[in-house]
């Protein structure tokens, strides 16, 4: 007899038998069962475009917004895909190109040659503020449809002669206020519209973050030649825009604003570090905001006030967390999400495509980019003036 615990090999014998009834069994199995069938494609899936028939795109800048959100958007767009990158750094532009199956390379002197390329139907223009006028009207005038980022230009002036290309070239003109398409603020969009706060009352915004100088896609928002103005420009127009974007039909009719710059502060020899303004609209309604290269953290908060309930959105405006708190008389407040926000780069390269296709409306035009301009000069003027308010009728 073995001692308890050692392992007893088979016996070769055992082996033969054991293997013979094994293979006697799985013939037995495979008579039984069926051979395996191909379905049709049933249920009417909502499946994506096929690649060959989606607007193609040309990426114009590949900084890090670019490259981090941008590009990476293309992945679940359903109507768009990238065919071409216009870049000054060769290397970058083939080092992507390799990664995302975009072979088409350009750079920014032979630029205006895309008019020749029938791949690309939409640009995308991702530099900084003080190019975008002149690589947005460029590549109208080479006939492709235009998605600028925000803000959409240095100057009103400017933003003016980049409706007017778009007009001239018969090509649609869009500023990319992401916004309009991230499933949060679209929801909360839809409580304000549906009547869950009652009528409106008050609007307030407060965006910002500490600007690095030593931080390349900082240090360009601090020189004026790129980046066209200074927190309000480049932060505080989430403030604005998101808040107008729950006003359709109001006017803009006061404007008043107060710097806020820290004294001394040596990061801001050329734009403002901090601003706060005010906005009259004609309903009577107050929206009111801040924004700021001197805050830690990074803050972007929306809040809504009505009659009946409000809403607050904290984060608001982030590339992929956003979150909504519900408060309503009586009731605890609710906070919870309405969809992932990172889904809003998909979503807006394929509104735009569809928009450039005439399948449906253009949701953030160029007109839209043109009265936000304006509203921030506005700004600029009041304050200047110590606060004096600037008397405006500005369509919302």
């Amino acid at each position: 007899m073995e001692k308890t615990g050692k392992r007893r090999h088979p016996t070769r014998r055992e082996t033969l038998v054991g293997g013979a009834s094994a293979a006697a069994l799985f013939a037995a199995g495979s008579a039984a069962a069926q051979t395996a069938e191909g379905q049709p494609l049933m249920g009417n899936p909502d499946l994506p475009e096929e690649p060959r028939k989606r607007m193609g795109w040309a990426i114009v800048g590949l900084g890090t917004f670019g490259v981090g959100q941008v590009i990476p958007g293309f992945a679940n767009a359903r109507h768009s895909r990238m065919t071409a990158f216009v870049s000054g750094n060769s290397d970058k532009a083939q080092t992507l190109g390799e990664r995302y199956g975009v072979g088409r390379h350009y750079d920014y002197s032979s630029f205006d040659s895309i008019a020749e390329d029938p791949e690309i139907d939409c640009v995308y223009i991702v530099l900084p503020v003080g190019l975008h006028a002149e690589y947005t009207i460029r590549a109208l005038k080479a006939g492709k449809h235009v998605l600028c980022e925000k803000p959409m230009a240095a100057s009103a002036k400017e933003a003016e002669a980049m409706v007017r290309a778009a007009a001239e070239a018969q090509r649609k003109l869009g500023v990319a206020y992401r916004v309009h398409f991230e499933p949060n603020n679209v929801h909360v969009l839809g409580q304000v519209r549906g009547g869950t706060l009652g009528t409106m009352r008050f609007i307030s915004a407060e965006h910002g973050f500490s600007a690095n100088p030593d931080y390349p896609p900082h240090k360009w928002r601090l020189e004026k030649a790129l980046g066209g103005g200074g927190s309000l420009w480049d932060i505080g127009i989430y403030g604005i825009n998101t808040s107008l974007m729950m006003l359709p039909g109001d006017r803009v009719t006061g404007v008043s604003a107060a710097y806020a710059t820290p004294e001394g502060d040596p990061r801001f020899t050329e734009v403002e570090g901090a601003i706060d303004y005010r906005l009259t609209m004609a309903s009577g309604i107050n929206v009111q905001g801040s924004s700021s290269y001197c805050w830690s953290p990074y803050v972007s908060r929306q809040r809504y006030f009505g009659s009946e309930a409000s809403i607050e959105l904290q984060p608001a405006t982030t590339y992929g967390f956003n979150q909504i708190t519900l408060e309503s008389g009586g009731s605890a407040p609710r906070t919870y999400q309405a969809g992932d926000a990172m889904s809003q780069f998909a979503a807006q390269v394929d509104g735009f495509s569809l928009a450039a296709r005439g399948a449906m409306e253009l949701r953030t035009p160029g007109e839209m980019g043109l009265r936000d301009m304006r509203i921030m000069e506005a700004c600029y003027a009041s304050a200047d003036q110590g606060g004096a308010v600037v008397k405006v009728d500005i369509p919302v």
